[in-house]
Protein backbone atom coordinates (compact mmCIF):
# COMPACT_ATOMS: atom_id res chain seq x y z
CA UNK A 1 0.00 0.00 0.00
CA UNK A 2 2.78 2.44 0.90
CA UNK A 3 4.61 1.60 -2.30
CA UNK A 4 1.46 2.28 -4.33
CA UNK A 5 1.01 5.68 -2.64
CA UNK A 6 4.66 6.52 -3.19
CA UNK A 7 4.45 5.63 -6.88
CA UNK A 8 1.19 7.55 -7.26
CA UNK A 9 2.79 10.57 -5.56
CA UNK A 10 5.79 10.45 -7.90
CA UNK A 11 3.54 10.19 -10.94
CA UNK A 12 1.53 13.22 -9.81
CA UNK A 13 4.69 15.23 -9.18
CA UNK A 14 5.97 14.46 -12.64
CA UNK A 15 2.59 14.96 -14.34
CA UNK A 16 1.88 18.42 -12.87
CA UNK A 17 4.06 21.01 -14.58
CA UNK A 18 5.97 23.31 -12.29
CA UNK A 19 4.79 26.92 -12.25
CA UNK A 20 7.33 29.16 -13.93
CA UNK A 21 9.30 31.34 -11.58
CA UNK A 22 9.14 35.09 -12.18
CA UNK A 23 12.13 36.55 -13.99
CA UNK A 24 15.04 37.13 -11.61
CA UNK A 25 14.87 40.93 -11.97
CA UNK A 26 11.22 40.95 -10.84
CA UNK A 27 12.02 38.86 -7.79
CA UNK A 28 14.91 41.17 -6.85
CA UNK A 29 13.02 44.41 -7.54
CA UNK A 30 9.24 44.00 -7.56
CA UNK A 31 8.61 47.78 -7.44
CA UNK A 32 9.85 50.61 -9.63
CA UNK A 33 12.71 52.55 -8.01
CA UNK A 34 11.27 55.83 -9.30
CA UNK A 35 7.49 55.67 -8.91
CA UNK A 36 6.90 52.56 -6.80
CA UNK A 37 4.58 50.85 -9.30
CA UNK A 38 4.55 47.07 -9.63
CA UNK A 39 7.11 45.95 -12.19
CA UNK A 40 5.26 42.64 -12.52
CA UNK A 41 2.10 44.47 -13.61
CA UNK A 42 4.21 46.31 -16.18
CA UNK A 43 6.54 43.44 -17.05
CA UNK A 44 6.12 44.27 -20.76
CA UNK A 45 7.71 47.73 -20.30
CA UNK A 46 10.09 47.24 -17.37
CA UNK A 47 13.75 48.21 -17.54
CA UNK A 48 16.97 47.50 -15.63
CA UNK A 49 19.90 49.91 -15.55
CA UNK A 50 23.26 48.35 -14.73
CA UNK A 51 25.93 50.84 -13.68
CA UNK A 52 29.69 50.50 -14.04
CA UNK A 53 30.07 50.16 -10.25
CA UNK A 54 27.87 47.03 -10.28
CA UNK A 55 24.74 48.61 -8.83
CA UNK A 56 21.39 48.29 -10.59
CA UNK A 57 18.19 50.28 -10.74
CA UNK A 58 14.96 48.58 -11.80
CA UNK A 59 12.08 50.62 -13.23
CA UNK A 60 8.63 50.09 -14.71
CA UNK A 61 9.18 52.05 -17.91
CA UNK A 62 11.45 54.07 -20.18
CA UNK A 63 10.07 57.23 -18.52
CA UNK A 64 11.23 56.13 -15.07
CA UNK A 65 14.53 54.77 -16.41
CA UNK A 66 15.21 58.13 -18.09
CA UNK A 67 14.49 59.92 -14.79
CA UNK A 68 16.82 57.55 -12.91
CA UNK A 69 19.59 57.97 -15.49
CA UNK A 70 19.35 61.76 -15.19
CA UNK A 71 19.65 61.55 -11.39
CA UNK A 72 22.63 59.18 -11.59
CA UNK A 73 24.36 60.86 -14.55
CA UNK A 74 27.83 60.58 -12.97
CA UNK A 75 27.68 56.85 -12.23
CA UNK A 76 28.56 55.56 -15.70
CA UNK A 77 26.01 53.25 -17.28
CA UNK A 78 27.28 49.77 -18.18
CA UNK A 79 24.08 48.30 -19.65
CA UNK A 80 20.45 49.19 -20.17
CA UNK A 81 17.92 46.39 -20.58
CA UNK A 82 14.25 46.57 -21.51
CA UNK A 83 11.48 43.99 -21.68
CA UNK A 84 10.42 42.75 -25.07
CA UNK A 85 6.74 43.79 -25.32
CA UNK A 86 5.45 40.35 -26.29
CA UNK A 87 7.97 37.94 -24.74
CA UNK A 88 8.69 40.02 -21.61
CA UNK A 89 12.32 38.84 -21.54
CA UNK A 90 14.97 41.50 -20.98
CA UNK A 91 16.89 42.58 -24.08
CA UNK A 92 19.51 45.29 -24.71
CA UNK A 93 17.60 48.59 -24.98
CA UNK A 94 20.02 50.11 -27.49
CA UNK A 95 19.58 47.30 -30.02
CA UNK A 96 15.83 46.81 -29.51
CA UNK A 97 13.36 47.93 -32.15
CA UNK A 98 11.12 50.58 -30.61
CA UNK A 99 7.58 51.75 -31.36
CA UNK A 100 6.47 55.23 -30.36
CA UNK A 101 2.76 56.04 -30.12
CA UNK A 102 -0.24 54.00 -31.09
CA UNK A 103 -3.51 53.17 -29.39
CA UNK A 104 -2.06 51.21 -26.44
CA UNK A 105 -1.78 53.39 -23.36
CA UNK A 106 1.83 53.93 -22.30
CA UNK A 107 3.37 53.45 -18.87
CA UNK A 108 4.08 56.71 -16.99
CA UNK A 109 3.84 58.63 -20.26
CA UNK A 110 1.38 60.36 -22.56
CA UNK A 111 3.03 58.86 -25.62
CA UNK A 112 3.66 55.13 -25.41
CA UNK A 113 7.13 53.71 -26.09
CA UNK A 114 7.49 49.93 -26.49
CA UNK A 115 10.52 47.74 -27.19
CA UNK A 116 10.71 44.60 -29.35
CA UNK A 117 13.47 42.06 -29.90
CA UNK A 118 12.52 41.65 -33.57
CA UNK A 119 11.52 44.19 -36.21
CA UNK A 120 8.73 41.90 -37.43
CA UNK A 121 7.12 41.97 -33.98
CA UNK A 122 7.30 45.77 -33.90
CA UNK A 123 5.73 45.96 -37.35
CA UNK A 124 2.97 43.55 -36.25
CA UNK A 125 2.30 45.76 -33.23
CA UNK A 126 2.06 48.85 -35.45
CA UNK A 127 -0.40 47.09 -37.80
CA UNK A 128 -2.59 46.16 -34.83
CA UNK A 129 -2.21 49.30 -32.68
CA UNK A 130 -0.65 52.10 -34.71
CA UNK A 131 2.53 53.95 -33.86
CA UNK A 132 5.87 54.41 -35.57
CA UNK A 133 8.77 51.94 -35.70
CA UNK A 134 12.00 53.61 -34.62
CA UNK A 135 15.21 53.06 -32.65
CA UNK A 136 16.35 53.57 -29.06
CA UNK A 137 17.86 57.00 -29.74
CA UNK A 138 14.49 58.36 -30.91
CA UNK A 139 12.54 56.70 -28.07
CA UNK A 140 15.04 58.05 -25.55
CA UNK A 141 14.86 61.58 -27.02
CA UNK A 142 11.05 61.43 -26.86
CA UNK A 143 11.15 60.33 -23.22
CA UNK A 144 13.58 63.11 -22.27
CA UNK A 145 11.51 65.73 -24.10
CA UNK A 146 8.35 64.58 -22.35
CA UNK A 147 10.06 64.73 -18.94
CA UNK A 148 11.35 68.24 -19.70
CA UNK A 149 7.83 69.32 -20.72
CA UNK A 150 6.41 67.81 -17.51
CA UNK A 151 9.04 69.64 -15.47
CA UNK A 152 8.29 72.96 -17.16
CA UNK A 153 4.56 72.46 -16.58
CA UNK A 154 5.17 71.73 -12.88
CA UNK A 155 7.32 74.85 -12.52
CA UNK A 156 4.57 76.92 -14.16
CA UNK A 157 1.97 75.36 -11.86
CA UNK A 158 4.10 76.09 -8.78
CA UNK A 159 4.57 79.67 -9.96
CA UNK A 160 0.81 80.15 -10.51
CA UNK A 161 0.03 78.50 -7.18
CA UNK A 162 2.32 80.94 -5.42
CA UNK A 163 0.51 83.93 -6.91
CA UNK A 164 -2.90 82.64 -5.86
CA UNK A 165 -1.84 82.20 -2.25
CA UNK A 166 -0.02 85.51 -1.80
CA UNK A 167 -1.10 87.34 1.37
CA UNK A 168 -3.60 90.14 0.85
CA UNK A 169 -3.44 93.40 2.77
CA UNK A 170 -6.49 94.85 4.55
Amino acid sequence: MRLTLLILGLILCLAVPALPAPPDDLAKAPSCAECGMSRKAFSHSRMVIEYADGTTVATCSLHCATTALAKDAGKGKAALKVADYYGKQLIPAESAVWVIGGSKRGVMTGTAKWAFAEKGEAERFVKENGGTVTDFAAASRAARAEIEDDSATMKEFDHMKGHHHAPHGD
